[in-house]
């Protein structure tokens, strides 16, 4: 099976953040070949935290129905709701790795998803949390 990429909120953001260009090239790369490969995974969550800071904390924002057209194209993901059996893996990670809640809830999703890399600049580069590695999107490139 080909290895699946669970996609965290500052990736999708990275990518229609102009205020960041190089950030922004690595985004786009990495979406890109997601969406070419069918190798990317989120949860409903990072749908949820996506849409209010670009619509909300970007300068300029996106307009709202841009944004909702990026939710609903990123439904082709298969986003993973977070369930009973998400948020009780989730309190597993947060006691063993003492992780912030929120980041908790991202790497119990990207394990229940199966998962083998968590894309993200929010966690330590190559940091493995069971069977999820953290791959950081702007000290990598996708290949």
């Amino acid at each position: 099976m080909t290895e699946l990429y669970f996609v965290d909120t500052n990736v999708l953001v990275y990518a229609r953040d102009a205020s960041e260009p190089g950030k922004q090239a690595s985004a786009i790369a990495w979406l890109d070949f997601l969406w070419r490969t069918k190798r990317g995974r989120l949860s409903s969550q990072v749908l949820q935290e996506y849409y209010q800071v670009v619509t909300r904390k970007l300068s300029p924002g996106l307009p709202r129905d841009a944004a909702r057209q990026d939710v609903l194209d990123l439904g082709a993901w298969q986003p993973q709701p977070i369930d009973r059996q998400v948020i009780e893996r989730a309190w597993c990670v947060e006691d063993e790795f003492r992780l912030s809640w929120w980041d908790s809830l991202i790497v119990a999703a990207a394990l229940k998803v199966g998962a083998a890399y968590l894309l993200t600049e929010d966690l330590q580069t190559a940091q493995v949390f069971a069977e999820v590695q953290v791959v950081n999107p702007s000290q990598s490139s996708p290949a």
